[in-house]
């Protein structure tokens, strides 16, 4: 039809990157480097490590991101929405009682994008142990039962970030050894596969890769050559509703950061859509 055709011919590529950049303000030159060469139109960081009157606003701007959410705090946590794209609204989220600067979200015309930094959850995988993993199942069970609570699934939405969990066995450099490792650990995965299926979401980077090969967007700094060991794991996400799927037209881990000055452990993850 004429009506359908005129909507399609104003739809666009769009790029989204989403990094766990561990300090904006360390990282600010890597941030924009990464940010022009994805050409990306939304960029979202976790880990900013800065409180607002901080952030360089400034130097985002002069990159034509003009729209900015950003909610962060001295030295932890920290999350932020950089746009070429108008907002139509923004929100700030607190989980689990605490007020830790891990969710915010912004409406876009088109769909709502929502940007978590799940918590880290510590080094010992015992909730009763360590309050610390406590916090990230509770957290990730919140979200779960929160997107379920307040979404449809025929939503068009967004989420993504550094979720701290690769929930597949090929997510990880070895799925055996790192069992009982914090991030793939069986409570974190089942939990996250659960908040997978709260609005039937899409995995994007597993839409585009197969399941049956590895994809790491993170490498520890203790490893001296990265490249040469590649112990590996895939923690940072970009999902979408299923009204979205159809729109998904390309995704890329930028691993190439990883090699850049003062990298951080992340690497951004990118992906393209037809919007």
């Amino acid at each position: 039809s004429a009506c359908r055709r005129g909507r399609n011919s104003l739809s666009r590529l769009m790029k989204i990157v989403t990094w766990n950049i561990n300090s904006v303000r360390l990282r600010i030159a890597s941030v924009l480097k990464a940010a022009k060469k994805a050409a990306a139109d939304i960029i979202c960081l976790q880990e900013t490590k800065s409180p607002d009157d901080l952030f360089p606003l400034q130097q985002f701007e002069k990159a034509g991101y003009i729209h900015a959410h950003i909610h962060g705090m001295k030295s932890y946590n920290g999350v932020a929405i950089l746009s070429k794209i108008p907002f139509k609204g923004t929100d700030i989220h607190h989980r689990c009682g605490k007020e830790d600067c891990r969710h915010i979200a912004a409406k876009f015309k088109d769909f709502e994008l929502h940007n978590l930094y799940i918590p880290a959850g510590g080094d010992i995988p015992d909730p009763k142990a360590n309050d610390k993993f406590r916090h990230k199942l509770d957290f990730v069970d919140e979200m779960a039962d929160w997107f379920a609570d307040h979404y449809a699934a025929r939503t068009p939405l967004i989420a993504l970030g550094d979720f701290n969990i690769a929930p597949m066995e090929n997510d990880v450099w070895s799925h055996k050894q790192l069992l009982n490792v914090v991030s793939h650990t069986p409570p974190e995965t089942e939990r996250l596969n659960r908040m997978l299926q709260s609005l039937n979401w899409v995995d994007t980077t597993r839409h585009f890769i197969p399941a049956e090969e590895k994809a790491y967007t993170w490498w520890s700094y203790r490893n001296q050559d990265w490249k040469k060991s590649n112990r590996g794991r895939r923690l940072d996400h970009i999902w979408v509703t299923q009204p979205l799927k159809s729109a998904l037209k390309s995704h890329k881990i930028m691993a190439e950061t990883r090699d850049w000055q003062q990298p951080s452990d992340h690497v951004p993850v990118m992906v393209e859509m037809k919007i």
